[in-house]
């Protein structure tokens, strides 16, 4: 499959409204495309997934490493590959390219870039800043296309980059306020939100077909070669993938069970929608996910084996959440009674008695307030000590996970802490906090993971030593 990466100078460059377009007009052209999201971002993939009517999938080196980065992007199909990058081109973690764009390029195989720029009041300048930022690192940056501007600017700012960088011009996207998408605290308004959302994706494609080179850009698609010395690694994670344990077979039935396979019951519906595709598609291995609307639904699926609550926005939707007092109390009773659980942000979140008074479900004392301002952002690493667990949750080891946090909440919460984190500030500087709850069988926590990453912690999450 021959890819693409979208990336920008900063984030608000234009990535995702390209990408979307871009999507758009390779399917009016029949083409299968497959879409991609650097980093740990959960929304910018859904509007993937709206596009292509497959599921986007994360490239992040931090969650999952590199043999599980290259794994996730295999593991895509489709005739073309479209990977929407994070923040600026070489924006990793702290001052470093770490966990960037720019490196994802590299890690599959100098993958072309295409860099989308919003200019206003530049031209020779322009030129400056794409020049840095193809010398910078060397980044195989194969083309420019210009956000929001006018046909006679963007006439200018071609024969400028052109002239002055040896770089292509693939054309532009017009101004139009139709194709605009709103914003919350936690960046865009999600998919499924957007009443409108497939006029502005036609709008979209043919604003893509109409002013860029879209030949061009498939021409320039590159596909990623696997090297023998990365065969053999790629092998050791797929063994580790499948062979967990007996219960796996090691044949093309390697999904199913020499003895009864799990019920997964997972939260689903628009107050919780963040969850990692190669979450869900490592728990479809352990047995049947049973979807559910915590919103919507009256009770929790009956005889689960384990429970999934991601993260999302129950705090847009806390009096849809405190309306469905069946759900909240069927989830209690279910947890109060030993099922298994795991439960992130958003999910912690509705475990808690409220959400600014709102009542959820009350399975942990204490409540969750929202704030002013984001209380955790970025990459941490989570440690859990065995010491904290008790027989009903067999802890064999320690862990270290590396995981993320974005929130713009807390909970004050009388149970005891069971996540020592960390992060690292770009001077080196370590920043320390508690989070994490243990009770019964459930864990929950403000951190994300990706279980590719941390596939012992998820082994011993649904108990199949």
């Amino acid at each position: 499959m021959k890819s693409i990466i979208i990336s920008s100078n900063c984030s608000g460059g234009g990535k995702t409204t390209f990408t979307l377009g871009l999507m758009k007009a390779l399917k009016n052209r029949k083409l299968e495309v497959q879409g991609y999201k650097v980093g740990p971002d959960y929304i910018d993939p859904a509007f993937h997934t709206e596009v292509t009517k497959k599921a986007s999938r994360n490239l992040d080196t931090f969650l999952m490493g590199e043999e599980g980065t290259i794994k996730s992007y295999i593991k895509g199909s489709g005739d073309v590959g479209i990977i929407e990058g994070v923040m600026g081109l070489y924006d990793g973690i702290g001052v470093s390219e770490k966990g960037s764009t720019y490196e994802i390029s590299k890690l599959l195989g100098n993958m072309p870039i295409i860099l989308v720029l919003s200019p206003k009041g530049q031209s020779a300048s322009l030129c400056a800043e794409i020049n840095g930022f193809k010398n910078y690192r060397n980044a195989n940056i194969v083309g420019i296309v210009l956000n929001s501007i006018s046909e006679k600017y963007y006439k200018l700012l071609k024969y400028a980059i052109e002239e002055n960088c040896e770089t292509k011009v693939f054309g532009y996207i017009p101004k139009d306020h139709k194709i605009s998408l709103n914003s919350r605290h936690l960046g865009l308004v999600q998919s499924m939100e957007i009443l409108n959302l497939q006029e502005k994706l036609d709008i979209c494609g043919k604003l893509i077909e109409e002013y860029v080179d879209l030949d061009g850009i498939i021409s320039g698609m590159q596909e990623f070669q696997i090297n023998n010395e990365f065969e053999l690694k790629y092998e050791s994670v797929v063994n580790k993938e499948f062979k967990w344990n007996n219960k796996f077979k090691t044949s093309k039935e390697k999904n199913k069970f020499a003895d009864k396979p799990l019920r997964i019951g997972v939260a689903l519906d628009k107050a919780f929608s963040f969850y990692y595709k190669d979450n869900l598609e490592l728990l479809e291995e352990l047995g049947e996910i049973i979807y559910f609307s915590p919103i919507n639904d009256k009770d929790l699926p009956q005889k689960l084996d384990f429970l999934y609550i991601g993260g999302g926005y129950p705090e847009v939707f806390k009096k849809e959440l405190e309306d469905n007092y069946s759900m909240r109390n069927s989830i209690k009773e279910a947890l109060d009674n030993g099922l298994r659980c795991y439960a992130e942000c958003g999910g912690l979140m509705y475990l808690t008695k409220s959400i600014d008074g709102a009542q959820m479900v009350g399975f942990f004392d204490g409540e969750s307030v929202m704030t002013n301002k984001l209380q955790n952002f970025g990459y941490c690493k989570v440690k859990i000590d065995k010491k904290y667990f008790d027989e009903k949750l067999v802890i064999e080891e320690d862990f270290e996970i590396n995981a993320h946090e974005f929130h713009k909440s807390q909970v004050n919460l009388n149970e005891k802490n069971v996540y020592e984190i960390e992060k690292m500030k770009y001077d080196g500087e370590i920043i320390k906090w508690q989070c994490g709850y243990f009770k019964e069988n459930t864990l929950a926590g403000y951190a994300h993971i990706n279980f590719l990453g941390n596939m012992e912690l998820m082994k011993t999450l649904v108990n199949i030593r």
